[in-house]
């Protein structure tokens, strides 16, 4: 099959140059990106080498055209703008699988929400999330993740088309679940990083079952499956996101709370003030997600953050 990869990230370019094994591949980058640049002068970036025959583009047009399966990996608050940029071509009857993890600050819109909002042709729209980092892909260890789709139909022809030994895919049934569990481990995986830095990773078996109860009873809120906070999409994707060194969410929260700049981009400094929004709107309590908040927003301390987190009132441990 053709298959086009909609940005030169880590991640982006490492499912093109494994994709490229085995389909017919182009990877497309902006002009004016320093990754692209570096992946069109040395045909490698410092997690990959790219095969010979992956093929190289910044024409979005060209790009767009070359196959009906289109990946996109950017920064999830850029994807309404991006979604607007594309729609100005014929993308009628493409499928879209986003591969990345968020959800809109200004708006609390998910990304396919998104690109519902946004594109107004005929196309197919999944989530493609779970646990894995390029640097164990790319040393052959392989992991489980779950793709998605308002379409069961969709999810199914993704997941037998790209599925394989080193990534073997599964299948969601809940497209809210699976979008809000993979958006908000990453809030999780800051916390993770802020008892990390306070010299407290004991405490993440406690932030693991409370963090997954929280996104739960959200998802429950908005008319998802409570269950998928159980899955791949969020519990599953802990171990990758709250204990790797790998993981920019987990080294962010350890940075911030250390007083030190991380300079790598983490999805969950931008998702948790969504996330706020979100547990307003749909009267869901988000302690974890307003400690992560008042921690990186307000000047809470990482002292007061376990204060509050951990002295809460007793009650039912799996109460609402």
């Amino acid at each position: 099959m053709k298959l086009t990869v909609l940005g030169c990230g880590r991640w982006g370019s490492f499912l093109a140059s494994y994709h490229s094994v085995r389909n017919d591949v182009l990877l497309w980058g902006r002009k004016d990106s320093a990754s692209f640049q570096v992946l069109k002068d040395n045909r490698k970036n410092e997690y990959l080498t790219l095969p010979e025959q992956l093929i190289l583009e910044d024409d979005l047009q060209k790009a767009l055209d070359w196959s009906d399966t289109i990946i996109i990996s950017i920064s999830a608050q850029q994807l309404r703008s991006f979604a607007k940029q594309i729609d100005a071509f014929d993308i009628n009857h493409k499928t879209f699988i986003l591969c990345m993890k968020g959800i809109e600050v200004e708006t609390g819109k998910r990304l396919t929400e998104i690109m519902e909002e946004e594109i107004h042709q005929n196309i197919d729209t999944a989530v493609w999330v779970g646990p894995g980092h390029v640097q164990d892909f790319s040393a052959g260890i392989p992991n489980c993740m779950v793709v998605d789709s308002a379409n069961p139909k969709v999810t199914e022809r993704i997941t037998s088309s790209l599925s394989s030994d080193l990534i073997r895919l599964y299948q969601g049934e809940d497209i809210i679940g699976t979008e809000v569990g993979a958006a908000a481990k990453n809030v999780v995986g800051i916390a993770a990083g802020l008892l990390d830095g306070a010299g407290l990773t004991s405490l993440k078996g406690a932030l693991m079952a409370r963090g997954a109860r929280e996104v739960a009873r959200l998802i429950h809120a908005m008319g998802g499956n409570e269950l998928s906070a159980y899955g791949l999409c969020h519990l599953g994707d802990y171990e990758a996101t709250l204990f790797s060194a790998h993981s920019h969410n987990r080294m962010f929260g350890e940075y911030f709370i250390l007083g030190k700049s991380y300079g790598q981009l983490a999805e969950g400094a931008s998702t948790v003030k969504a996330l706020i929004k979100l547990g307003e709107q749909y009267h869901v309590d988000l302690p974890i997600c307003k400690v992560v908040n008042d921690v990186l927003y307000h000047g809470m301390t990482a002292e007061q953050a376990v204060n509050i987190l951990f002295s809460r009132s007793v009650k039912g441990e799996f109460a609402l």
